[in-house]
Parts: structure tokens; sequence; C-alpha cells
């Protein structure tokens, strides 16, 4: 089944009890092929215009319901799965987009890995073997906080990173990136043949944004713990991750794999454009409870006779 990168480019989506149509899907995807510029084709405080916050965490309650009953049936059909991937800067809010989205979902069913500094062990292994572990199976959903796309970024912006994983000369000389590019692409057109949707989400803040929330968190206390120096340090380099960012966009957006990049300055719109997207991909698979063989029938038959006879 293809799995179009903005879904139907006429859908348009309705938030709050006033029904009116703020944004499209069109809006948050980038289309394969296209090049990207962060500043021209997304901005990190767009809501379509809309303004009705409740609203839109009315809606967002509704898709976390549906998200729910539609797990259900990814499971019982045990056909597909879905990899949903979160890439951002810093204080983006990847936390709380995952944790509020996916808050009505079994936790049997779903599974979260974030991906830290590579291990000894993983350095030892090609750059997408830890994520091929943390493949969610049929009928689960898996849900990767970083990804192997870091190597594409952090690498990519620390060449120093690079030189500890131990690689070979590259075969003919050429560009790495443009490399690993064709490496994702390839992998996830597989996983994708082989059942797994994906859904990938940049969460895209702006840097004054991210200066406020990170002088939220030194202010507050109760907030010391989600800050760390080395988020500031990281912050020096904010026009290199962003060339980085678009030319992952630019590069990895395809038709089986697409790329959503979500305004992330309002983060009760980003959760809402988020839910949006991953209940309109369930919809799309068309679930629906396995139904049952007329042997199998007949089997549960002599089952609930036996019972029956057994309480007699």
């Amino acid at each position: 089944m293809k799995l179009d990168v903005d879904f139907d480019k006429k859908r348009e989506i309705e938030v709050g009890s006033s029904g009116k149509v703020k944004f499209r899907f069109r809006d948050i995807a980038v289309e394969p092929g296209k090049s990207v510029s962060l500043k021209k084709d997304f901005a990190p405080d767009f809501t379509g215009g809309y303004d009705d916050k409740a609203g839109a965490l009315e809606q967002v309650a509704a898709n976390v319901q549906s998200l729910a009953a539609m797990q259900e049936l990814l499971y019982a059909q045990d056909t597909y799965a879905l990899l949903m991937i979160f890439q951002a800067m810093d204080a983006a809010g990847k936390d709380g987009a995952i944790r509020h989205v996916m808050s009505g979902v079994n936790p049997q069913g779903c599974h979260v890995t974030s991906f830290k500094s590579p291990s000894a062990e993983d350095l030892d292994h090609g750059y997408l073997w830890r994520a091929s572990k943390a493949l969610p199976g049929r009928g689960m959903i898996g849900i990767f906080n970083r990804s192997y796309y870091e190597e594409v970024l952090v690498v990519r912006v620390h060449p120093e990173f690079l030189a500890k994983q131990k690689l070979p000369p590259l075969d003919g000389g050429g560009d790495i990136w443009r490399r690993r590019f064709k490496e994702i692409n390839n992998f996830e057109k597989y996983l994708r043949q082989n059942g797994t949707i994906i859904l990938k989400f940049f969460l895209n803040l702006s840097k004054d944004e991210q200066k406020r929330r990170f002088l939220s968190r030194i202010d507050e206390p109760k907030k010391h713990w989600k800050f760390s120096a080395a988020d500031c340090e990281e912050r020096k380099y904010w026009d290199d991750y962003q060339k980085a960012f678009e030319e992952m966009l630019e590069h990895t957006s395809t038709e089986w794999a697409p790329w959503f990049v979500i305004p992330a300055d309002n983060k009760w719109f980003a959760r809402l454009a988020i839910s949006q997207v991953a209940s309109a991909a369930l919809d799309r698979l068309d679930l629906s409870m396995p139904k049952s063989s007329e042997k199998r029938i007949e089997e549960l038959k002599e089952i609930r006779r036996q019972l029956l006879a057994e309480l007699a």
C-alpha cells in the first residue's frame, strides 16, 4: 500500500468546537525531492491562524482515544507495525509530545527507545544496528526519541564523532552523508515493504523559543533536572544544525517514509499536528478484527460445549 507523503493533499483538519479549517497536511509535510528551507518553508510558530488552545487540546484528546482504539486493531490484525521517529533541537518538546499523544495507548503494545551516545558495542557495528534491534514487531507501535538520523546530524556537526566509528575507507571517495541518506532510504523502504509504517517528525523550534525554555529551566528549581550545560553548548552550533536538518529533510523524505515538520514553538499545536498525522496514518490502513475461519468457529463451539458440560 502506498502511503502518500501528505496523505490526501486536499484533506483539511478540523479542530475545536468551531469546526473551522485551520491547516492541511501539506502545510507540514516535506514533499519528496524538493529542496527545504526551514526559514522560508516552515515557521516554528505556525498555527494556521488557529488560537483556540482549549479546542485544540479537545481534539488531541479525541485523537488519543482514536489511536487507542486503532492500536487494539493493529495488535489483533498482526500485519502492520507503526514506527514514529522524533528529531529536534534540545527543548523542542519531544518527551512531552510523546507522553501526551501516546497517553491512551496500551503500554503493552507500545515501546519507546531513547537513543543516547553509542556504546563501545554499538561502535563495533554499523550505525543502523542498534536501531534494528529496537524496531517494533507486527501489531506494535515503536517510538524512537532521536534515532539513526543522529548519524547525519550531530555526527555531521561534530566530525570528531565520526572519527570514533572506526570506518573503513569510503570506496571511490564520495560524500559519506549522501551515502548515508541513500542507505537510510533503502533501510526504510525495506521496512515499509515488510509492513512497518514509518512516520518521521522534526519538531521545528525557533532559537528565541529555545532560549526562553532554557531560561525557564534555569529559573525554576523544579526544572533544573531538565537542563544540561551541554544543551547550551550545542546552541552555539545552531546554524550548522539547521543546515544539517534541511539536508536530512530534503534527502530522506519519501513516499514510504515521510517527514513532517512540526511547528514546535506552541506545544499545544505541536501535539495537535502529531496526533492528527498518527491517527490519519492508522486510519488509512483500514484495520479490522481478524475473522475466524470455519475450522476455528467449529473448534470454539466444541470448547464451549465442553465448558457447559463441565458446569452441568
